[in-house]
């Protein structure tokens, strides 16, 4: 998961004290805004699906599919820039207040199962010192450090500490620099011939099709490139406007290096079933199999600083999107309220309670790490596909174009793209977890229905009825299987 919300909080301060910021500052953003957790899981979600081959497949759909959708949210921001309530606005404004509410209970409901993976991440990652105490991060040890760890920084949060700027500068040469060692060790340590081995999958390769391998990797390729909404955030600091969509591409274009690094070079290394084996987070023990022990140490330590500097703004984040719809009339009032800190308190409150009912689910789960991975990612995808869609109308109708007409084409295009890939996300990430994500909406419906009543306002349209009946359809649906355990978490 990107850490976006932890360095757009940055941003927004340097924004304010110096004014101007310059391209190079602006692509730093932009590549701390994309390098989050995920990166430190690729070598092994990708060695469990496919070879290199795949993977260099997979990876051009990604970043074609997410460089477009980066590209509709530069187009939003200058073309609509009196929306500012954060992305759920879009999907208000383009398909009506039942849209809008979705997107925002779904960007909220991601972010809270991003925290999530965060504390799994945590155990996991400690389970490769304490291996009888935190296995996998899903033990009872690990869900009790995490609910302690969850409490210390609500409490923490609601006295009003937020994270300096010093921490997010060590986070991110934590994240960074351990990512750079790796890299280079994979580089030194390159075997032409075990990667020509592993090309095609190499030795006990799952019995799949080629479209079967690239599927099984597109979650994650959505997962790390979550918060690339982010880059967008900077426009009003550059020094020159132009500045914004080179740093976008600048940035988007080593991120993606980086990443794709990541995953194809253990290739080189070691044979893909080994890669596939090893413990969460992978790119520590991918980088065990090459250099020893003290390469899983150095890629732990790193891990836990990144995610625990982090994990402070993505709290605080949580709560701010449900402040934010609150305060737009898409949640209930009482998540608008502030405490003598400013801090949201109700919505901090809500959020960490979800968290830690999360949190204690993933004992039931065969794999908790993976899984929450994947949930993240779905719930992602109905924002994304909102979007989109919302740069679609916009286009189309011109709104916002009138002095550059000579882009709507362009735009038009780039937002059909977006929304084709993010459909095929949605497909890739299979029936179960579409599903599994109805089975959370369901519920999250009646915060909507007490801000309807508050407002005093119509509940549905009668298009808006026919997306809660089928969102109703697909939820009950869900919990049959999970009641049946014909879906397992």
């Amino acid at each position: 998961m990107s850490d976006s919300t932890a360095d757009s909080t940055t941003g927004t301060a340097t924004g304010s004290t110096t004014g101007k910021l310059s391209l190079p500052s602006l692509t730093a953003m932009v590549v701390g805004s994309m390098v989050g957790a995920g990166i430190f899981n690729l070598p092994g979600r990708f060695a469990t699906a496919t070879g290199p081959f795949g993977a260099i497949i997979a990876w051009l759909i990604a970043g074609t599919g997410m460089y477009m959708l980066a590209r509709v949210f530069q187009a939003l921001a200058e073309k609509r820039p009196d929306i500012d309530s954060g992305v759920f606005a879009y999907a208000k404004a383009g398909f009506g207040d039942y849209m809008g509410f979705l997107s925002a209970f779904g960007y909220w409901l991601g972010s809270c199962l991003g925290n999530v993976f965060y504390w799994v991440l945590i155990g996991s990652t400690l389970g490769f010192f304490f291996p009888d105490l935190f296995g996998d991060g899903s033990t009872i040890i690990a869900i009790v450090v995490s609910l302690v760890g969850i409490w210390s920084f609500h409490f923490m949060i609601l006295r009003g500490v937020e994270q300096a700027t010093f921490v997010n500068s060590v986070v991110t040469v934590a994240k960074i620099v351990p990512l750079i060692v790796a890299i280079l060790a994979f580089v030194f340590f390159f075997n032409y011939s075990q990667f020509a081995e592993n090309f095609f999958g190499g030795v006990d390769m799952p019995e799949k099709t080629l479209v079967a391998q690239v599927r099984d990797t597109m979650l994650i390729t959505v997962f790390v490139f979550l918060g690339i909404e982010g880059a967008s955030v900077y426009s009003r600091f550059a020094k020159t406007r132009a500045d914004v969509g080179k740093a976008t591409i600048l940035g988007f274009v080593g991120v993606t290096g980086l990443m794709v690094a990541v995953t194809l070079l253990p290739y080189a290394t070691a044979p893909r079933a080994a890669i596939a084996g090893v413990q969460n987070p992978s790119l520590a023990g991918a980088l065990e199999l090459v250099v020893g022990h003290w390469g899983a140490v150095l890629i732990s330590i790193g891990v836990l600083i990144s995610v625990l500097g982090a994990y402070l703004a993505w709290s605080l984040i949580c709560a701010e999107v449900l402040f934010a719809a609150a305060r737009s009339s898409d949640m209930p009032k009482l998540f608008a309220a502030q405490n003598a800190n400013r801090v949201p308190a109700n919505a901090l409150w809500l959020t960490n309670i979800v968290v830690s009912l999360f949190v204690i689910s993933t004992y039931w789960s065969r794999d908790a790490f993976n899984f929450m991975l994947d949930m993240t990612s779905v719930t992602a995808l109905l924002p994304y596909l909102l979007v989109a869609g919302y740069g679609i109308l916009l286009a189309r109708s011109g709104v916002g174009y009138e002095t550059t007409p000579e882009q709507r084409g362009r735009d038009h295009v780039f937002a059909w793209i977006a929304a084709i890939y993010t459909l095929i996300m949605f497909v890739a990430a299979g029936l179960k977890y579409v599903l599994l994500v109805a089975v959370l909406f369901v519920p999250g419906t009646i915060l909507y229905f007490w801000a309807r009543r508050e407002q005093n306002a119509r509940i549905f349209t009668p298009a808006e009825l026919i997306v809660f009946a089928v969102t109703l359809i697909a939820g009950g649906v869900g919990l049959y299987g999970l009641l049946t355990g014909i879906i397992t978490p």
